[in-house]
């Protein structure tokens, strides 16, 4: 874009600035507009939906007065009545007719609903001596009868309850219990005694609850039919379906009913048809050209943040870039000197023993060890800024690439008195790169060398775990807070204490490191070693055991005195 282009130091941000904010500006005041607009239709269109929401609460209203009136009422009611009423004339309290024995006494309706009862039973209290009518039981079903029916009364029933209607948990029985209960004087518990049906035979009864007629009025449907309007679902306590509409529809405009506990605490949901609103509310609901107004507005808004974002990425990464080559600068001018001054030092031959001599010789040879190190750092990352970064993978043994890679870090590492201890597992072969794994551990190696004390022992640790194999690198340092370890994977990253710190770094050792994982199908991650400092792990796939043999080595480099 243009207004990156300048040609004096510092004139493109004050430009760049401006663009950013005109283009907010316009960017806001176009969301202000839009905002009106859509709060209209949002206003007009929460209403239709919420007289939709209220057609379909007053549907599974009337659906769960029509369950109560036929389970209740016609149902359970009148077949506890008539079982007083037996009782009562006969004189026998302790009189228990089987369902057909009393349906034979009673009218044809009550007769019709006594016919889908599975038994008759009474419970007396405190005993808890159940007698059962009208059907086989096992012991498996009486103790259930008696549990339920014992827990419900104690815990549940209210005094001021007549009778009530249990219905069983899913499993193992799916029954429905009606019973009347009986006090004694002192208004304890004498005796429960009514019928048990199983929920699947009276499915005709919640049918009937749910088709006998509309469950909203015709004149708001047109006449309509209901099922063509709407979708019915009643469940238990349990959450368990006891009867479900063949149609179905989403939840869009969903209205719920709950009957009360006497009744079995039955929950009853009725969705209505979405593409229906237009007969149940008039106009139907809203429709504008706001949507696509919404659509320009957010691809607008889009383009706008996109700009701003990438002229915020420019600068970032100008910063970024600029502070990598100052660093980069630094770190290259380090070594050189030394190589420069020592070399100078041998061939002027300024050297008064043959110990400074040896000395010189080995400063040399790590300042170019370290030197070489960068080096193969800027040429990866030069590779992946161009996408041309790759691997060559083959089936290797770890722990001598691991060895290697140690022995050629020994002379850094004792520049820093720095103790470098191994445990590796000798059995692991996996594919890798060697020359990508060597540069991997080489730079973990450096960053605990670096940011670690003098002094300290430095532990890598090979292990397998499920078919990968882990490399962990252990330092003593400070450590990585919770909050960057994600982060200090990144390019030119560095934590804020060490940016103004004397440590020398790039920015792009660990972001190598992840990248050779991820070309390696492996991965990368940062936690707290078990003596408190830092601990970088290398996880890389297809490891699998070559022999048995796992031993702790020796340190490779010993600690300088």
């Amino acid at each position: 874009m243009a207004f990156f282009t300048h040609s004096a130091p510092g004139s493109g941000r004050p430009r760049g600035v401006l663009v950013a904010v005109l283009l907010a500006a316009t960017l806001g005041i176009t969301s202000l507009l839009a905002y009106q607009a859509v709060l209209e239709v949002t206003s007009h269109r929460a209403t239709a939906e919420r007289v939709l929401r209220d057609y379909s609460a007053f549907a599974a209203h009337q659906l769960s007065t029509r369950t109560s009136n036929e389970l209740g009422y016609y149902g359970f009611g009148k077949a506890l009545g008539a079982l007083d009423r037996l009782r009562t004339e006969t004189h026998q309290n302790n009189a228990l007719p089987s369902p057909a024995e009393l349906g034979q006494r009673s009218d044809s309706a009550t007769r019709a609903f006594l016919s889908k009862m599975a038994f008759a039973f009474d419970l007396t209290f405190p005993q808890r001596t159940l007698v059962i009518r009208g059907g086989p039981a096992d012991s498996a079903l009486r103790r259930w009868v008696t549990d339920t029916l014992a827990s419900y009364v104690r815990s549940v029933h209210r005094p001021e309850w007549a009778d009530a209607v249990i219905v069983g948990a899913p499993s193992p029985h799916r029954l429905m219990l009606a019973y009347k209960l009986e006090r004694d004087a002192r208004g304890a518990p004498r005796e429960a005694v009514g019928f048990a049906a199983e929920l699947s035979t009276l499915t005709p009864l919640f049918v009937d609850a749910a088709e006998s007629g509309p469950l909203i009025p015709p004149t708001l449907t047109g006449g309509i039919p209901y099922d063509s309007i709407g979708s019915v679902a009643i469940q238990d306590a349990y959450g368990q379906d006891i009867y479900r509409s063949p149609a179905a529809f989403p939840a869009l405009f969903t209205g719920r009913d709950t009957s009360t506990t006497m009744l079995g605490h039955l929950h009853f949901e009725v969705s209505l048809r979405p593409d229906m609103a237009g007969k149940l509310v008039i106009g139907g609901l809203p429709r504008s050209r706001l949507p696509f107004i919404a659509g320009l507005l957010v691809i607008t808004a889009i383009l706008v943040g996109g700009i701003l974002y990438q002229l915020q990425r420019e600068y970032a990464l100008a910063a970024l870039r600029a502070d990598f080559v100052a660093s980069v600068s630094h770190e290259l001018r380090t070594p050189l000197s030394q190589i420069r001054m020592f070399s100078e030092t041998l061939r002027l031959g300024r050297v008064r023993s043959q110990e400074e001599r040896s000395r010189s010789l080995v400063i040399i040879d790590q300042e170019a060890r370290r030197l070489t190190h960068l080096v193969e750092n800027l040429l990866h990352f030069s590779r992946s800024e161009r996408h041309a970064a790759h691997i060559d993978a083959a089936p290797e043994h770890i722990a001598p690439l691991i060895r290697s890679a140690v022995e050629k870090f020994e002379p850094l590492a004792a520049a820093r008195r720095v103790t470098v201890r191994t445990v590796l597992d000798e059995r692991l072969v996996a594919v890798v790169d060697p020359g990508a794994l060597h540069q991997m551990l080489l730079n973990l190696l450096d960053n605990a060398v670096k940011y670690g004390p003098d002094g300290q022992t430095v532990t890598i640790t090979l292990e397998g775990w499920g078919g990968y194999l882990r490399i962990k690198v252990d330092d003593l340092g400070p450590g990585v807070p919770v909050e960057a370890r994600e982060r200090v994977w990144d390019r030119f990253w560095r934590l804020r204490r060490d940016r103004g710190s004397s440590v020398a770094g790039t920015g792009i050792g660990l972001a190598v490191v992840k990248e050779l994982a991820v070309l390696h199908r492996g991965r990368v991650w940062c936690d707290e070693a078990e003596a408190g400092g830092a601990r970088f792990v290398i996880e890389l796939p297809d490891a699998t055991p070559a022999q048995s043999s796992v031993r702790e080595s020796q340190p490779v480099v010993e600690a300088l005195t």
